[in-house]
């Protein structure tokens, strides 16, 4: 595979987050003067003065921005950003940290599964650790779980948890899954515009996870490839954040009333 002929878009949504900056700073410096790789950034109606900070990077010409007057959401400016466009795609939070550039190699190796549309690699903490976001199976109580604060649940229910967030996939192989994370993924575009993307009626949350059933129901599949690495700097904001809990909750259902309820 040629990556001098093949497009390479990394994609990132954001709504005032001021983790971006640092982000973008890791970005630009990491990818160097790679020249095949865009960055699209597309605004969620942010505010005047973070903008402004914003238009700064216009400066680089592989950088393009689109500035939206209304906050549609994290599927809508993917979409906005993806949609009709061809080669790879990477789904980039504003808060990941790119240390080493290995996109063109995560590109090149989702490449190789032709019968895949999806690549994760393993998401750390900025400490080290890893973030278990893999899924291979949605539950309501389990997500319950999750959110409980008190250990001692979380102690007496310890292996169900450990099996909802896959923490037995092996470290030294790939492994197929069925849902991956939306904070970093890899994108086969066309396999994405067949899907039509990201279902926009999510405004947040689950639209990771309705991706990945998409692709699945299309007969796609998504790979976890943990040779390589990215920092999320994970906040969790719907356990801090009362809104943002109430959307976590509204794309549940979404999410639950589209795909079949599971309880259990």
């Amino acid at each position: 595979m040629n990556m001098n002929d093949t497009n390479l878009t990394v994609s990132i949504v954001t709504h005032n987050s001021d983790k971006i900056f640092l982000s973008l700073d890791s970005l630009i410096e990491t990818l160097s003067e790679d020249q095949v790789i865009q960055i699209k950034i597309f605004d969620n109606a942010s505010e005047s003065a973070y903008r402004e900070r914003l238009r700064k990077y216009l400066d680089y010409p592989f950088v393009k921005i689109e500035f939206h007057e209304e906050n549609k959401g994290f599927g809508f400016g993917h979409n906005a950003n993806l949609l009709n466009t061809t080669g790879y795609g990477i789904i980039f939070n504003p808060d990941i940290i790119l240390s080493e550039n290995h996109l063109k190699e995560m590109v090149i190796h989702l490449a190789n599964y032709p019968k895949c549309g999806l690549l994760a690699p393993k998401i750390l903490n900025e400490d080290g650790t890893t973030q278990y976001l893999i899924r291979n199976h949605l539950n309501v109580f389990d997500y319950i779980l999750r959110f409980i604060p008190f250990k001692i649940v979380k102690r007496l229910f310890a292996k169900r948890l450990a099996k909802f967030e896959c923490r037995d996939l092996p470290e030294g192989q790939d492994s197929f899954v069925r849902m991956i994370s939306g904070s970093f993924m890899v994108v086969d575009l066309a396999k994405f515009n067949e899907i039509e993307g990201f279902d926009e009626r999510y405004f947040m949350y689950f639209e990771d996870n309705d991706l990945c059933r998409k692709m699945e129901q299309a007969g796609y599949k998504a790979i976890y490839s943990p040779q390589f690495a990215v920092v999320h700097l994970y906040e969790r904001g719907a356990v801090k954040n009362r809104k943002l809990f109430f959307i976590f909750l509204q794309s549940m259902k979404k999410y639950f009333q589209k795909w079949g309820w599971q309880f259990f």
